[in-house]
């Protein structure tokens, strides 16, 4: 093995300076010196861009981002941490809505089921007001332009739609309510058209809609108007049995809630509904008819003697329904906007007025239940009669009558009344005292038990507070007031033995089970004996078969017919003082097994006869005769009793 010395490590000392015009070399680290252009055929070398360092740069753009996303990160805890109920409570009344299901009403009939009142198909026509915004129709007027076209339609003040329309701060309004089927295709066509121009936006109408609803139905016009009544713009009843049975016949509203977005029903959103309850539906006791012929009647009379206004009430004597309750003028519920306020209600229940000579009826009926009198007793009428503080007279001027009873009620003489209830007492307060509690039981002075919206009791002061000539007046029928269907209930008693029953406008309801529910056995009272009915019955005969009787007009061929004539001063409502007449005329048929009771009235008739026996006993006769034709009522089986009207004065 040869010994060999490590290599020798140079250690580096201090640099040589460089011989003098040698080229340096760069030392380490050091920056290469620059060249120097060569002359000749070599190019320049290109000069060398220094960039800057990205640093700086990066470092803004990263404090920007970081200010962003902190900005987020707050606005996010504030909406779901701090003001989370706050926005998804806002959040839930833009998305839902909720809306209201009209129930069905309940449809009205008469006693055979034919409709007298019913409900079709409608629609409510509303509006989303912040889709007429000018940002959603980029139209400035856009509630202006949307209520131009609608008005007409919908027969509204353009001025009032555009107000509800400008309020853009709510989601909803109604604009009409209960518009037909007609109407709304109208709206519909109007809208798709203007659509079709528009459809960016959907035109000025896009943000009109339409609810199902029902509008109510009165198929056969006029008739019956006053018992029926009206619906009102909220679907109420306006009066009679709709608004008496408001409850029974407008069932109970549903509410359905539901996604919505743009005014539209999202239907992937789900919805919440809650069914409405239908109505139940009422019977009325009404024969449709009847009331036909009753109303046809009274109408006629009152235009020919253009009379202020009139009344016909046809009643079952054995059960007390109210088959016809007829009025003239009336109106037609369907549209009221033509109907006279005046005419609007039932004046055969809610007007009071002084009955005149029918109701001697009450008082005849007194005088033979007390046994005062007979119909053969003797009764000398003077042509005048001081009683009190008044000279007395009958209808017409007369020699002496030498009347029986039975005569003083035919030839309905106010004389010979005031001389036959003076019998009642030994002084006249006690007479006065007798009276008024028979006026009391036959239902004077108190409603009827209808439960008719409005009806008036009538008026019947005490007998204390008479005056001197009122107790006096009583007897024949001036000095107190009542309705038509308290009249016919004071004959109906009679044509029943003697015994009252309430007077009834409904037979009972259906309920939404179907199931019908007959209404309650009406109140019966005896107010006179059995054989009091009866003596009187064969006295009202006398009125209409003798000669002597003021209602002979009222005679039905095959019948025999009971009744009485009334004419009576007529108290004017504006003025409060007597001007002109009430004419009328009561009865009962068959006599001899009655069924039906007719009350005919015309108020101040201005053209022609006013007496009761000449223009209200032919329209008793009329509406009669149908009714127990239409009943199928079988014909009297013997002829009236014929009681004596006069006798003979002693030589």
């Amino acid at each position: 093995m040869t010994d060999r010395q490590p290599p020798r490590r140079r250690v580096p000392g201090p640099a040589k300076p460089p011989r003098p015009g040698a080229p340096r070399r760069p030392g380490p680290g050091a920056r290469p010196a620059a060249r120097r252009p060569q002359t000749g055929s070599r190019k320049p070398a290109p000069a060398l861009i220094r960039l800057g360092s990205p640093r700086p740069r990066l470092r803004l753009v990263s404090l920007g981002l970081t200010l962003v996303l902190l900005a987020f990160v707050v606005r996010l805890v504030q909406v779901q941490a701090v003001d989370a109920s706050v926005y998804a409570s806002k959040a839930e009344q833009n998305r839902y809505f909720s809306s209201t299901l009209a129930a069905t009403r309940g449809q009205i009939t008469d006693r055979n089921g034919y409709e007298l009142a019913t409900s079709v198909d409608a629609y409510d026509i509303t509006a989303d007001p912040k889709m007429f915004s000018e940002e959603a129709t980029e139209t400035k007027d856009a509630p202006e332009q949307a209520a131009a076209l609608l008005a007409p339609i919908l027969g509204k003040e353009a001025a009032d739609l555009a107000d509800k329309l400008k309020n853009h701060k709510k989601r909803y309004a109604v604009l009409a309510r209960r518009q037909t089927p007609q109407v709304w295709n109208q709206i519909k066509d109007l809208k798709s058209a203007l659509a079709d121009k528009n459809p960016k936006t959907g035109g000025v109408l896009a943000g009109i809609f339409q609810e199902p609803s029902s509008k109510r139905l009165y198929p056969n016009g006029d008739l019956a108007a006053g018992i029926l009544g009206w619906v009102n713009a909220e679907g109420k009843g306006g009066g009679g049995v709709e608004s008496q049975l408001d409850k029974d016949l407008a069932g109970e509203d549903g509410m359905i809630t539901y996604a919505q977005s743009g005014g539209r029903r999202v239907p992937t959103a789900g919805s919440s509904e809650t069914p409405a309850v239908p109505g139940s539906d009422v019977e009325l006791t009404l024969d449709r008819d009847i009331q036909y012929v009753a109303q046809k009647a009274i109408e006629d009379q009152v235009s020919k003697s253009k009379a202020d206004r009139g009344y016909v009430v046809v009643q079952d004597t054995k059960t007390g329904e109210i088959l016809a309750l007829a009025n003239a003028p009336g109106f037609d519920p369907n549209d009221l906007s033509k109907a006279s306020v005046k005419n609007l209600g039932n004046p055969a229940l809610q007007d009071a007025y002084e009955p005149g000579s029918t109701s001697k009826l009450i008082s005849m009926a007194a005088v033979l239940e007390e046994k005062a009198a007979a119909p053969d007793t003797h009764v000398t009428v003077p042509n005048r009669l001081h009683r009190g503080d008044r000279l007395f007279r009958d209808d017409i001027d007369h020699e002496t009558w030498y009347l029986t009873l039975n005569g003083v009620l035919a030839k309905s003489s106010n004389i010979g009344t005031i001389l036959a209830t003076q019998q009642l007492g030994k002084t006249q307060p006690d007479a006065n005292k007798v009276l008024y509690d028979y006026l009391r039981k036959f239902g004077m002075g108190q409603k009827t038990g209808t439960g008719f919206p409005g009806e008036t009791p009538g008026l019947l002061h005490k007998p204390e507070d008479w005056s001197t000539s009122t107790q006096y007046t009583v007897p024949f029928g001036q000095g107190y007031s009542l309705n038509a269907v308290q009249a016919v209930s004071m004959y109906s008693t009679v044509a029943n033995g003697g015994v009252r029953v309430e007077p009834s406008l409904v037979r009972g309801k259906k309920g939404p089970d179907g199931r019908f529910t007959p209404e309650d056995e009406p109140k019966k009272t005896r107010v006179i004996s059995e054989g009091t009915a009866k003596t009187l019955s064969e006295m009202l005969q006398s009125v209409v078969d003798d000669p002597e009787g003021t209602g002979t007009k009222a005679q039905i061929d095959g019948y025999r017919v009971a009744g009485k004539t009334g004419t009576a001063n007529r108290v004017d409502p504006e003025t409060g003082r007597y001007n002109g007449y009430t004419s009328s005329f009561a009865g009962f048929a068959p006599a001899d097994k009655p069924r039906l009771a007719v009350y005919c009235v015309v108020q101040n008739p201005t053209k022609g006869n006013y007496f009761g026996g000449q223009i209200c006993a032919p329209i008793y006769k009329q509406v009669m005769e149908f009714a127990l034709k239409t009943l199928q009522v079988a014909p009297s089986g013997a002829k009236a009793p014929g009681l004596p009207v006069t006798f003979k004065p002693e030589d």
